[in-house]
């Protein structure tokens, strides 16, 4: 049978979220909210029949004081010292043996926040601020009874002593998403405290050599990646990840193992999105084709990748990968340098100078594509070009005897293959 039970009001002071971790996780009630916000009551379920509810309602409320009045006492005494000073101790406290003191890490966090915080349009004093803070709540007495606090406890904290209420969310914000299915940061300071915070945890942990291995991830690097990609996405955050890596890279007190690169870690990251996009109907073909072919951004990669989608329903799409598939791997074979322009008069096959004209046509039309990123007009105007493709390799030896000829082809199949693949490598998508 359900009880209803209830506490004390005063005990709603403290953040709901220890209450609710200590009602759900600790007793097994059920809290009752009102619009996401804990009221005073709970509900217990009796597993017995018992002919006084009263009894069991008294016996419920008595369990669950003794825990409520610690975490009051916890909240209570954290705020008396002040988040500032709680801040002070992590200069004592390692974070990793190779990589420093809590201390450190925040430190540089707070560089990495200051120099994103005018790219996302956030101020970089702000940004410094709240980097200067996001660990201080570690060190709290109620993070460490109720460790699934950090970040809650601190943005409390910092309210109670007077700091920018953006300040204070983002030491709340700067772990989200917690979890897979979590959101991202709502605020622009929060989401450059973590990709600041990641940047930093993903560069620290491959320079002291926790890479994970099997199920092995001690510094939690797969979800720290995910985290970090979602975030980017999500926030459509024009930034080059490869850089800001290899920024994050340089402000660790050691360096990267000899066999591992900033681009390593990259990948790393582009990795875990695999999975990410294979749950949007992405397939691993289209991954790998965007993926193979420099881009801006993560936003950048995913406008790729839609418009790869749309091009392989396209009659036009197996003709054209697998054309552009055979190029590629014909120029593969030449041992020497490719000319980048074409003689139009070693052009001597109708073919080859349809070809070449229609390739010099496209590019014209898709440049102005491709500045605008509009990938799926791009590759619409692409698939005009595959009745011409066809009949030059239906009608054209690309190695002639003659080797001028030769060359000359050789040089015409490059800037096809160059123009096929302005938005991804198209032969990835051939069987």
């Amino acid at each position: 049978a359900a009880v209803l039970c209830s506490f004390e009001s005063a005990f709603l002071a403290v953040p709901q979220e220890a209450l609710i971790e200590t009602m759900e996780i600790n007793q097994k009630f059920f809290p009752v909210l009102r619009d996401g916000v804990l009221t005073e009551h709970f509900i217990g379920i009796a597993n017995i029949e018992s002919k006084d509810a009263g009894e069991i309602r008294k016996g419920y409320e008595r369990v669950i004081r003794p825990r409520f009045a610690d975490a009051k006492f916890f909240f209570d005494e954290d705020r008396k010292q002040g988040l500032s000073s709680i801040n002070e101790g992590l200069s004592t406290v390692t974070y990793q043996a190779k990589l420093g003191t809590v201390a450190d890490k925040a430190a540089r966090v707070g560089i990495l926040a200051a120099e994103l915080a005018p790219l996302l349009g956030v101020d970089a004093d702000l940004a410094k601020r709240a980097a200067a803070l996001s660990k201080a709540d570690l060190q709290s007495r109620m993070v460490n009874e109720f460790p699934e606090l950090q970040g809650i406890a601190g943005r409390h904290y910092a309210l109670h002593q007077g700091e920018d209420p953006t300040v204070a969310a983002a030491l709340d914000e700067i772990y989200m998403p917690r979890n897979a299915g979590d959101d991202i940061a709502p605020s622009r300071l929060g989401q450059v405290l973590a990709i600041a915070d990641r940047l930093d945890t993903l560069a620290g942990g491959f320079a002291a050599g926790l890479r994970p291995t099997g199920n092995k991830d001690p510094f939690a690097l797969r979800r720290q990646s995910l985290g970090l990609a979602r975030t980017l996405l999500q926030g459509e955050h024009e930034l080059l990840l490869h850089e800001w890596i290899e920024r994050a890279v340089a402000l660790q007190p050691i360096a990267l193992p000899d066999d591992l690169s900033s681009y390593d870690i990259t990948q790393f990251v582009y990795d875990r999105l695999r999975a990410y996009f294979a749950d949007r109907g992405v397939t691993a073909s289209q991954f790998e084709a965007v993926n193979a072919v420099p881009h801006d951004s993560l936003p950048d990669f995913a406008k790729r990748l839609q418009a790869v989608g749309e091009f392989a329903g396209m009659d036009a799409a197996p003709a054209l990968a697998a054309a552009n598939k055979r190029a590629r791997n014909i120029l593969r074979k030449v041992e020497e340098p490719i000319a980048t322009s074409v003689r139009e008069d070693l052009l001597t096959e109708a073919a080859e100078r349809d070809l070449f004209s229609a390739l010099r046509t496209a590019q014209a039309e898709v440049e102005p594509l491709l500045d605008s990123r509009d990938y799926v007009g791009v590759l619409t105007r692409l698939a005009s070009l595959r009745p011409t493709v066809d009949a030059f390799f239906d009608g054209v030896m690309v190695n002639a005897d003659d080797m001028d000829m030769r060359r000359n082809r050789w040089a015409l199949l490059l800037q096809l293959s160059d123009t096929l693949g302005g938005v991804a490598a198209l032969e990835h998508l051939s069987a």
